[in-house]
């Protein structure tokens, strides 16, 4: 059983898994980064440019889903480093210091307040978010182009690609697209007719979004929203 809720950090979201058989769920890219407990152990999730199929760990899982670019300034390696990728904490720092923090996640009341007090420290002796990165999120989220996003935000296309790269882990082509593969399934699962989806979520036509959803999730729109995903 999944469930989520806002974090006390701006823009995170606080979530609970506990799969009902080994290898079920699905994980879909988002444009987000997650820090992870489970099993007593601390992980992170990398950028996403297709669906991650779970290697078959049962058992429940906890995470913060930190905001699209927000992750790297915490965690203190760009996001490319991490595209695909499930790591142990470890392998980012020090095993002394994440030793450290899992007891203090294990000895909170749960997982998932302890993981969330994680975060919000490891937030506050950051620096702030760069707001120029949201404004990016927000530009391709509404669907404008990648080049007419960069003239709006005073940067060159090679500029937008390096910090894009660095702070969502692809360039802003990719970020794009998997955003408006999110806008579509929110608009598929809310009813909407599959080619008034593809029209209203950015897509040339249905084709082109099924293609798309078959690429980044990897499998057909129908079977994903009739649980296979």
């Amino acid at each position: 059983m999944y469930v989520e809720r806002a974090s006390r950090l701006p823009g995170a979201v606080v979530w609970t898994n506990t799969p009902s058989r080994p290898g079920v769920g699905r994980v879909l890219p988002d444009g987000c980064m997650d820090l992870l407990w489970h099993d007593g152990r601390l992980m992170v999730a990398g950028p996403d440019t297709r669906a991650y199929l779970p290697d078959g760990v049962s058992g429940p899982w906890t995470g913060v889903r930190f905001y699209p670019g927000t992750a790297p300034a915490l965690l203190g390696v760009p996001a490319h480093e991490l595209r695909d990728r499930r790591v142990e904490l470890t392998d980012l720092w020090p095993a002394s210091q994440v030793r450290r923090l899992a007891d203090r996640v294990n000895a909170s009341p749960d997982p998932a307040s302890g993981l969330e007090e994680l975060a919000l420290r490891q937030a506050a002796a950051a620096e702030p978010p760069d707001p120029l990165l949201r404004q990016v999120v927000t530009a391709l989220d509404a669907g404008r182009p990648v080049a007419a996003t960069a003239d709006e935000l005073g940067l060159g296309a090679r500029q937008l690609y390096r910090r894009s790269l660095s702070s969502f882990g692809y360039g802003p082509k990719t970020l794009a697209r998997i955003l408006r593969l999110r806008r579509a399934l929110e608009l598929a699962r809310a009813g909407v007719p599959f080619a008034q989806t593809a029209a209203r979520a950015g897509y040339a036509d249905q084709a082109h979004l099924a293609r798309d959803v078959r690429e980044l999730a990897g499998l057909p729109l129908g079977e994903l929203l009739g649980g296979g995903g």
